[in-house]
């Protein structure tokens, strides 16, 4: 389920990150920010604490640069999630915490 977010290219990427969430913990609104050295497909990933996939938030391919993306967790109830962004070789997992 791909639920409605608002991704802006913000600057240019030197290297693979994803950046921690803000705010967190948050209700029901976050930011998550993340860089791509080079232009590829991107996959981003939200799951509850027990490994199951709760939502695809981007699955597309993007230029190099850095990207802020604003994720609405509203239909979420409270707890711990984990997002994951995959590209290429590159996969990484962070925390985020909604409270209600």
């Amino acid at each position: 389920m791909i639920t409605d977010i608002n991704i802006q290219q913000t600057g240019v990427g030197v290297s693979y990150k994803l950046h921690q969430n803000y705010p967190n913990p948050f209700n029901p609104v976050t930011n998550i920010n993340f860089e791509m050295p080079e232009a590829g497909y991107v996959t981003l990933k939200i799951y509850d604490s027990r490994g199951s996939i709760v939502n695809t938030i981007f699955n597309g391919k993007l230029s190099q640069g850095s990207y802020s993306l604003s994720y609405d967790a509203s239909h979420l109830s409270s707890g711990i999630y984990f997002y994951e962004m995959r590209s290429g070789k590159f996969v990484m997992t962070k925390k985020m915490v909604i409270a209600k």
